[in-house]
């Protein structure tokens, strides 16, 4: 055979290969006494993609509890440090020992399902790095169109200003008793009942854009949008979102680390997408 056919075969073969790859995504199964969850990861944040597989390859996630729940917003998980943590014990400053870099994508929002990577504060990490391992899955709630047009960090700026006036100390009164109450929707209905006068009064403008993708999938699904921009989505449960639901009810202690705990096992299978499609009806972008 001449150099020159065996180069043109190499090609070709590799062209073959590469094809084959494009077609083909990995389906991470996170396994709980719960249920199972299924979930795909977005080729757009490769390095997320790529460190979940080589942990779940590597049997990093089994074992390790969801340390920190909370219904009505997320489950988080993938502390080593949970696997033999003692009842009660504070947990979630585990990992492997690295950060990943922030792969924000404004088309990947925190939607209901959305799988994301966990992080430490802005104080403490300003770039936003993600942590090597932890990660949540939100459950989230819907929202009306004028809740997610508040943007909250210059609500707030308005509200201090506006409750520094003691003409409107009764207003602030009403809502520190609904915030201590734990009624949180009626607090939220308070605030945007308030929000034209404290515009008003401030002169300060507290409505944000929003695109109209963005307002349908969190007026009809729901979500987390003030986590958009700040923590990394990189996955997307595709099966057992009931299971999702029933973690986050459960009961849970102080620090909301559930009072039994929720253990899970992550594995990791590489499939054609059009069986990924048809067994699990999640629709890849390029197919449609």
């Amino acid at each position: 055979m001449s150099r020159v056919y065996s180069l043109i075969v190499f090609s070709i073969c590799a062209f073959i290969a590469s094809g084959c790859a494009q077609n083909k995504d990995y389906v991470v199964t996170i396994r709980t006494d719960y249920g199972d969850m299924v979930a795909i990861l977005y080729d757009e944040t490769p390095k997320h993609k790529q460190n979940f597989i080589k942990l779940a390859k590597e049997h990093y996630f089994d074992s390790t509890l969801f340390h920190r729940v909370i219904a009505g917003f997320m489950i988080q998980g993938g502390d080593p440090d949970s696997k033999k943590a003692q009842p009660g014990a504070p947990l979630g400053r585990g990992g492997p020992g690295y950060t990943i870099e922030a792969e924000f994508n404004p088309k990947l929002i925190h939607a209901r399902g959305a799988l994301s990577a966990a992080r430490l504060s802005n104080q403490q990490n300003p770039s936003k790095a993600s942590s090597g391992s932890q990660f949540y899955i939100v459950q989230g709630s819907k929202m009306t169109e004028e809740e997610l047009k508040l943007d909250q960090a210059k609500f707030d700026v308005a509200l201090q200003r506006f409750f520094q006036n003691p003409a409107n100390r009764s207003a602030y009164d009403s809502i520190v008793s609904l915030y201590q109450s734990g009624d949180i929707k009626k607090y939220q209905a308070m605030l945007i009942h308030l929000k034209p006068r404290v515009e008003k009064e401030t002169g300060i403008e507290i409505d944000r854009e929003l695109t109209p993708e963005k307002l349908k999938v969190y007026t009809t699904v729901g979500g987390a949008p003030n986590l958009d921009g700040e923590y990394t989505v990189f996955g997307k449960i595709i099966q057992g979102l009931d299971v999702l639901d029933k973690i986050a009810a459960v009961e849970t202690q102080p620090g909301d680390r559930p009072v039994v705990d929720v253990r899970m096992v992550v594995s990791v299978e590489q499939m054609p997408k059009k069986k990924i499609e048809k067994i699990y009806g999640y629709h890849y972008p390029e197919n449609n």
